[in-house]
C-alpha cells in the first residue's frame, strides 16, 4: 500500500464563506491521505462494477477511492468518484454491506447532488444574511439583546434549511441505491445490516429523539431507524433479496479487509485480532504486515510462504513478498517475485512501480534501463502515482537527463500538493527541454496549474 495526497475539499466555496461569518461551522476535509494498493483497488472495482453499470454510468469514468480516515463514512465530492474511509471498510461485516454504501453514493452522483447543493446553500444564506441585517438594525436601534436573538434565530433557521435540503438528498440517494442494487441483482440485506451498524453507533453516542426532535433536526442524514424501515419495505419485495453474495468476492473482501487492518493498526492490535492460532488467509496476511512492521523478517516470511504454498501465482501475495524483501534491504531477492507479479497483472501500475523501485534499489546500473521501461509504462497508465514519478526521476537523473528528471519531479510534487516546488521544477524543466516538444508542453501545463493553485492559496489567506 502507498499513500497519495490529494485535496478533498468537500464543501462549496459559498458554504466556506458563510462559515467565516459564523453562520455555519464547517470543517472541510483537505489534503487527506489516499491509500493506494493494487489488490484493494481491484476488489473495490469488482464490487462496484455491476452497480456502476446499473446506474447507467461508464465503468472507466467512475473511481472508488480509499481514504485513510478511521471514521465510518463515505462521500462524493464532485465528479464521478466515490470516496470510502478506511474506517468504513474495517467496520463492515462483509462485501455486500459495502456494496450497499457504494450504491447509495452512486445515487448522489446520478442525482447531481453535489452540483445542486448550491440551491440549498443559497436558500440558507438568504435567510442567514437577512437575519444578520435585522439583528444589526435592532442593535443599532438600542436593543442589542433583541438583535443577538434575531441573528441566532436566523442562524438556526438557515442551518435547518440547509440540513433539510441535505436530508432530502440522502433519502433520494437511498432510493436510487436500492434501484441500482436491484438492477445489478445484488441483495439489499447488506445495506440493511450496515444501517443497523450505524443505528447501534447512534445509540452508543447518545443520539435519541427528544420531544422536539432536536437531534434529528441538527443532522444532515435521516435517522438510521427511519432509513431501515423505508428500505426494508423496498428490499424485501425485490427479487434479489434472497440472492446470496458472491462467495469469491466475499473471500477477497475479507483478505483485503485484513490486509488494510494489518497495514494501519499497530502490530500489537493486529496480533490481538488475528492471533497465530488463526490460520486462514486473511489472518496470515494481516500478521505478515504486523511482523514486518516489527522488523521480524523471519516470521513475516513464514506467513507469506505459507500463503504462497496455497496460492503460488497470486500476484498480490508475490507483491507482498517482494515489498517485504525490498523494505528489509534485500532488493535483489525482491526482483523475482515482483517481476512475476508484474507479468501476471500485465504491468499493473502500482505493482510495476514497486518493481521499478526494486530495480533501482539494487544500485546495479544494468537494471536501470528495465526500471525506466517499467516506470514509464506505469505512470502512462496511472498518472496519479507520485511515487512512480519520483522513481522515474531518479532513473533520469542517474543517466544525466536532468531536464526530464526535473519534469518527473514536478509531476510528483504537484500530486503531493507541493505547489511552490512543483512550479520551480517545472520552470527548470522548461528551460532545458526542446520548446514545443510534448515534454515541454507538459512542463508548461504543470507550471500553469501550480501558479493557479498558489494564487488560490494566497487569496484564501
Amino acid at each position: 500500500m502507498r499513500f497519495l495526497h490529494r485535496s478533498l475539499s468537500r464543501l462549496p466555496a459559498l458554504l466556506l464563506a458563510l462559515a467565516a461569518l459564523s453562520v455555519f461551522t464547517a470543517r472541510p476535509a483537505l489534503a487527506q491521505s489516499i491509500l493506494r494498493d493494487a489488490e484493494t483497488e481491484a476488489v473495490l472495482h469488482d464490487m462496484a462494477a455491476p452497480l456502476i453499470e446499473a446506474a447507467g454510468l461508464e465503468p472507466d469514468n467512475v473511481e472508488i477511492i480509499l481514504v485513510n480516515d478511521p471514521s465510518v463514512n463515505a462521500f462524493v465530492a464532485g465528479g464521478q468518484a466515490v470516496y470510502i474511509n478506511s474506517g468504513l471498510i474495517s467496520a463492515a461485516g462483509n462485501a455486500n454491506e459495502v456494496q450497499g454504501v457504494i450504491a447509495h453514493e452512486l445515487g448522489h452522483i446520478t442525482g447531481g447532488h453535489i452540483l445542486r447543493s448550491g440551491d440549498g446553500i443559497k436558500a440558507a444564506s438568504n435567510i442567514s444574511i437577512l437575519s444578520m441585517l435585522i439583528g444589526l438594525g435592532a442593535a443599532l436601534a438600542g436593543a442589542p439583546e433583541a438583535g443577538m436573538a434575531a441573528m441566532q434565530l436566523g442562524q438556526r433557521a438557515a442551518m435547518g434549511k440547509f440540513l433539510a435540503f441535505s436530508r432530502a438528498q440522502e433519502s433520494s440517494a437511498d432510493a436510487a441505491g436500492a434501484q441500482f442494487l436491484s438492477g445489478a441483482g445484488i441483495s439489499g440485506r447488506g445495506s440493511i445490516d450496515f444501517f443497523k451498524r450505524l443505528q447501534n453507533m447512534e445509540f452508543r453516542r447518545g443520539f435519541r429523539r427528544s420531544a422536539r426532535g432536536d437531534e434529528e433536526y441538527n443532522r444532515t442524514h435521516p435517522m438510521s431507524g427511519d432509513r431501515i424501515s423505508m428500505l426494508r419495505e423496498v428490499y424485501t419485495v425485490d427479487p434479489a433479496w434472497d440472492t446470496p453474495s458472491d462467495p469469491e468476492l466475499e473471500t477477497r473482501f475479507r483478505r483485503m479487509q485484513a490486509k488494510l487492518y494489518g497495514y494501519l493498526a499497530s502490530p500489537e492490535d493486529t496480533l490481538r485480532k488475528y492471533p497465530p492460532s488463526m490460520t486462514g488467509d486473511e489472518a496470515r496476511v494481516a500478521r505478515a504486515y504486523a511482523y514486518h512492521k516489527d522488523a521480524l523478517m523471519d516470521r513475516a516470511s513464514s506467513e507469506i510462504e505459507a500463503l504462497l504454498a496455497k496460492h503460488q501465482d497470486d500476484p498480490y501475495l508475490l507483491e507482498i513478498k517482494g515489498q517485504v524483501l525490498l523494505e528489509s534491504g534485500r532488493p535483489e531477492e525482491a526482483l523475482a517475485p515482483l517481476r512475476r507479479a508484474t507479468e501476471i497483472t500485465r504491468s499493473e501500475p502500482l505493482i510495476a512501480t514497486i518493481f521499478g523501485h526494486a530495480l533501482i534499489a539494487t544500485e546495479d546500473k544494468d537494471n536501470f534501463a528495465e526500471a525506466e521501461r517499467v516506470l514509464k509504462a506505469s505512470v502512462q497508465r496511472d498518472r496519479y502515482n507520485p511515487f512512480g514519478w519520483y522513481q522515474l526521476g531518479v532513473v533520469y537523473a542517474a543517466r544525466g537527463d536532468m531536464a526530464r528528471a526535473r519534469l518527473a519531479t514536478a509531476e510528483q510534487q504537484v500530486l503531493s500538493r507541493q505547489m511552490q516546488r512543483a512550479l520551480q521544477s517545472a520552470e527548470a524543466a522548461l528551460g532545458a527541454l526542446p520548446e514545443g516538444s510534448p515534454d515541454w508542453l507538459r512542463a508548461q501545463d504543470i507550471a500553469m496549474q501550480a501558479r493557479a493553485a498558489l494564487e488560490v492559496e494566497r487569496e484564501g489567506r
